[in-house]
């Protein structure tokens, strides 16, 4: 089965390239007019790269703590040219990605069954496509999946999840147009222990108007799960785009200010030069980018690899 494995993640890899293939070639058109004319890596081209990596939405913090590592690696190195600055742009940020204590992080805690999943996030960020192709990727790894459908201020939202659960083949649990979210929480958790599922993926209202509402709403689902799973959820996956760029930095801030958010997904990766912002939002938060979304197939949700993210963003094409 190795050979079999090694063509899937080629495949993968592939489907990476291509899915940051906008956000490269936006970003080496920025380095290119940078150092056009330069020899050495000096004051100036540090400067004129801040500007590149904050153009490429990496975001002004983690520009700084990257350009403060190459400052460095100048002084310690004495000479460095300018045709060298992308294999040390790569390594500065791959090591800042492997900084976050949670990079690398697996797919789920089989030791919990059901491994409840709690997904938040506005309107509109892919968060039922997210959980769509999560239930996909968790069936076809064997699994017994049961969806919860507890965004029920939408008709729409509860629509687009049935929709999913038919196209998938797993079983959702939902109840009427404005019933409480908490309840249909309950229900799906009760109906995964007894249908001994393994794992159990809950949506929920995407609204930010009001952040103690939604506080006092995510709050109410996770005691209310608790009384039947302890732990539960053992996963709360905050769903941006990252199409929004710095917008998806504001989304951030407000979800892990209301809920104690452990995973991130950042979709809509493939149709944007927008791709810096996966770095700025890993370096930033400090917790674990699980998944990107790099193009419409049900395999195009992949699992994070902050190297081959690096490597793929680095490509030159």
């Amino acid at each position: 089965m190795s050979w079999f494995k090694n063509i899937f993640k080629k495949e993968e890899k592939e489907t990476l390239d291509k899915g940051l293939e906008k956000s490269s070639q936006g970003f080496f058109e920025k380095m290119t007019k940078a150092v056009v004319g330069k020899s050495k890596v000096d004051d100036e081209v540090l400067d004129d790269l801040e500007e590149v990596l904050i153009a490429s939405d990496v975001g002004a913090s983690t520009t700084i703590k990257i350009i403060e590592r190459i400052e460095d690696r100048v002084a310690r190195d004495k000479y460095v040219g300018v045709n060298e600055l992308d294999k040390i742009l790569r390594e500065e940020i791959s090591g800042l990605l492997l900084e976050n204590p949670h990079a690398g992080t697996g797919n789920i805690d089989t030791s919990k069954k059901p491994y409840v999943i709690m997904v938040v996030g506005v309107n509109g960020v892919g968060k039922t496509t997210t959980i769509g192709k999560l239930a996909h990727q968790f069936k076809s790894e064997g699994k017994k999946v049961v969806l919860g459908a507890a965004d029920t201020f939408r008709a729409a939202a509860v629509d687009q999840l049935t929709i999913w659960s038919e196209r998938v083949d797993v079983p959702i649990v939902k109840q009427g147009m404005g019933s409480d979210p908490a309840s249909v929480a309950f229900d799906t958790v009760q109906s995964a222990v007894a249908q001994n599922a393994d794992v159990v993926i809950i949506d929920t209202a995407g609204r930010l108007h009001n952040k103690i509402n939604l506080m006092n709403e995510l709050s109410k689902i996770k005691r209310v799960m608790q009384k039947v799973i302890p732990d539960a959820p053992h996963e709360i996956l905050l769903v941006l785009d990252g199409s929004t760029g710095q917008n998806a930095f504001e989304q951030a801030k407000q979800f892990t200010a209301a809920t104690e958010v452990n995973a991130l997904a950042v979709t809509k990766l493939d149709g944007t030069a927008k791709g810096g912002v996966v770095i700025g939002i890993s370096d930033q938060f400090q917790i674990p980018v699980k998944y990107i979304g790099v193009g419409e197939k049900m395999q195009d949700l992949q699992l994070f690899n902050g190297t081959e993210f690096v490597d793929s963003f680095f490509k030159k094409r």
